[in-house]
């Protein structure tokens, strides 16, 4: 990439730099900083710039791009820390009254409903302090709790904190998450401790969005969806994913199909397609007709986003759609890597927390291989025949868009579908059909009894759609899971990525041969990092106690990969483990672990009454009563005891059975029991570690 390249994309100047200030804005990010430092440096740099570009003298050109570079730097590491600001609170560690207002219905989980709410005050013995704060807070299941919805305001008492995690090993950061998303706080409510105030309803944009996906929601229940069809059709045409079940979203995972549930370009593409097809009459009357239409169009475009929920994927596509009517009517060159740049930039610069959105990634990526890298391998096979055209055209794009993507999905998600192509040639055009169907469907509310047979159409459509795509995911080798990548080697794969078609451009002039050698000299890197990373991930002989609540369990790990996962015997946890530890065991390339729950014998591990033993360690979990009658000669030598709940015994009591090296107390314990047993610990002068505080704990052996 030479400076050439970047003079002809001047937007990509710009997203650069600012992406940098906005990635080490949110890594450094301390909510103690003063923000002041940061604004004076951004003026003096402001200065600096306007200073050096009325500067005459051209040896001091290059002047003026170090100080712009820098300033777009500071401006992109300022906007990520205020907003950031803006959702950190301190709240105090006791119990206090808050009057909040809920901004969305509750979503029932299995104990719980889950409320997303704005703080809007906080009510303590002296005052009442403004919060102006957005908490998640769940709400103990009970008769009235079923009945809020969003626009109910409560007077709750809680103790809400700040969003933590639970600090087991390669965890989805989940506290960065949703400060990220505003959520500045959550907590728990349980019954009894609220009470409604006043019902309203909410007048928000939002508010007023949700609304009328519940309305169209209700008439596709109406027309007879249901179940999955329903489910994909939602996802499809506005945007909610709610009725997806953890079934379906595997399927599409699995086949490759992911992105079809998620609003992005292919459906605004389509959709403009379909409305510049409506409206094509306006063309007719020159400049003004095509001004006239792109109007219309972009209109309809950011009203269906405005519906949508202003998602990042839909606003991206919108932007572009936009930029690019805006080209046209100017008579400018269409789509470009710097219309690309340029909605990025102006995105970021809106919200620049969207840059750690995996949606926002995944779509700026894909778009950005299938300028660079589609037109290269649609012109390494020569086709005549229209039909084959079309065909290999939808696998180049999809082997561009994978080839964009698959890293960054490989270090979120750990899976590589194999079958990607063959599902692209078969979704794409059942998509196209159901999205324009549907969109007939809608239309035809004025008359029912057409409507109820295109309906039927779209769900014979949907049908066939998610019967192809569980085909997919049952044939053989459909994925490749459990693949760890570090963030280094996915930057030199894209970095590699970069080189090699710089290569490929130059491959006629007088650096390909340079060039060439780079590239191979990045992929050699690429080679030895992973070689190097793999061998210092290798599995240790290792115990592992992790801080998951309401599963307690022993993890077992062999040098060669294997390992044992025992649960205590009334164990019904063990997928909230799995979705926890998963990256740990992928980042380890362990096997898939033996889970075992009660007594069990091999030549590695051994359970027995909740005794477990693995190579010269001894554990006892204590998970109910059953030591309580025991009695000892002289206590049996462990090396951790291992307490939960329903351990009712003090600890003196099982001193006597037992001699303990370590103590560790469960997250399963409460809070009071936890606390007590710690102070039982100091006074035995045994050592202890509470897994709540200290997270997921190993022990090499």
């Amino acid at each position: 990439m030479d400076y050439y390249y970047l003079h002809k994309y001047p937007f990509l100047r710009l997203i650069i730099p600012w992406i940098a200030g906005v990635f080490c804005g949110d890594y450094f990010f301390d909510a103690q900083t003063e923000a002041s430092g940061y604004i004076v440096l951004f003026l003096f740099l402001l200065l600096l710039t306007f200073g050096f570009y009325f500067q005459q003298r051209y040896s001091l050109r290059w002047c003026f791009g170090v100080s712009f570079l820098g300033l777009c730097f500071v401006g992109g590491w300022i906007g990520v820390t205020t907003q950031l600001e803006k959702t950190v609170y301190q709240f105090p560690k006791t119990e206090d009254a808050y009057r909040i207002v809920l901004t969305d219905n509750p979503e029932a989980k299995e104990k719980t409903f889950l409320c997303r709410a704005t703080l809007v005050e906080r009510h303590d013995s002296t005052a009442t302090v403004a919060v102006a704060r957005q908490a998640i807070l769940y709400l103990a299941k009970d008769s009235l709790s079923a009945r809020l919805k969003s626009g109910d305001e409560l007077l709750v008492a809680a103790r809400i904190s700040p969003p933590a995690n639970q600090g087991n090993f390669d965890e989805f950061d989940y506290a960065r998450y949703l400060l990220r998303k505003g959520i500045s706080g959550t907590g728990y409510i349980v019954s009894g401790k609220w009470e409604l105030l006043s019902s309203k309803e909410l007048t928000t944009f939002r508010s007023i969005a949700d609304s009328h996906r519940e309305k169209v929601l209700a008439l596709y229940r109406d027309l007879g969806f249901e179940t999955d069809e329903l489910a994909v059709l939602s996802a499809l045409t506005i945007g909610d994913k709610a009725e997806l079940s953890d079934s379906i979203v595997e399927s599409y995972s699995v086949s490759g199909a992911s992105h079809i549930l998620a609003l992005s370009g292919l459906h605004i593409g389509l959709l403009y397609a379909l409305l510049f097809f409506v409206i094509r009459f306006p063309g007719r009357w020159g400049k003004a007709g095509l001004a006239l239409r792109s109007v219309v169009i972009l209109l309809l475009l950011w009203c269906f986003a405005f519906f949508t929920g202003f998602s990042p994927s839909v606003i991206r596509s919108v932007s572009m759609v936009t930029l690019l009517a805006v080209a046209s009517v100017i008579g400018r060159k269409n789509l470009s890597i710097n219309t690309l740049a340029a909605t990025a930039f102006l995105m970021l610069l809106c919200n620049p927390v969207w840059l750690f959105d995996v949606g926002f990634q995944l779509s700026f990526l894909a778009v950005a291989a299938i300028l660079y890298f589609q037109p290269v391998i649609y012109n390494l096979v020569k086709v005549k025949r229209r039909v084959s055209k079309y065909v290999w055209g939808i696998m180049s794009v999809s082997i561009a868009a994978q080839l964009g993507t698959a890293p960054l999905v490989i270090l979120y998600f750990s899976r590589f579908s194999t079958h990607f192509l063959l599902t692209n040639l078969v979704v794409i055009p059942l998509v196209s059909l159901i999205l324009y169907t549907s969109v007939a469907m809608l239309l035809l509310t004025p008359f029912p009894f057409i409507q109820s047979g295109v309906a039927w159409v779209v769900n014979l459509f949907l049908t066939v759609l998610n019967s192809f795509i569980r085909w997919v995911e049952h044939l053989p080798y459909a994925s490749m899971d459990g693949i760890w990548l570090h963030k280094s080697e996915v930057c030199l794969i894209y970095l590699a990525f970069i080189l090699l078609y710089i290569s490929w451009n130059n491959r006629r002039k007088i650096v390909y041969a340079r060039s060439l050698l780079i590239s191979l000299s990045c992929l050699l890197l690429l080679s030895t990092v992973h070689v190097w990373l793999y061998s210092a991930d290798r599995p240790q002989q290792s115990l592992v106690f992790y801080n998951v609540r309401g599963c307690p369990a022993v993890h077992g790990i062999a040098a060669d990969g294997h390992s044992w996962l025992a649960y205590s015997d009334n164990e019904t946890g063990q997928e909230r483990l799995h979705r926890t530890a998963s990256n740990y065991w992928n980042h380890h390339h362990l096997y898939p672990p033996t889970e075992l729950k009660g007594d069990y014998k091999d030549a590695s591990f051994q359970a027995t009454n909740q005794l477990f033993f693995f190579g010269d360690s001894r554990v006892c979990m204590v998970t109910d009563d059953r030591w309580k009658a025991q009695r000892a000669t002289s206590p049996l030598r462990i090396n951790y005891l291992y307490l939960c709940k329903g351990c009712n015994e003090s600890l003196k009591e099982l001193t006597k059975l037992f001699t303990p090296t370590y103590v560790l107390l469960d997250t399963s314990l409460s809070e009071y029991r936890r606390k007590s047993l710690a102070a039982e610990c100091r006074q035995l002068g045994l050592l202890f570690i509470s897994l709540p505080e200290e997270g997921s704990v190993r022990f090499l052996l």
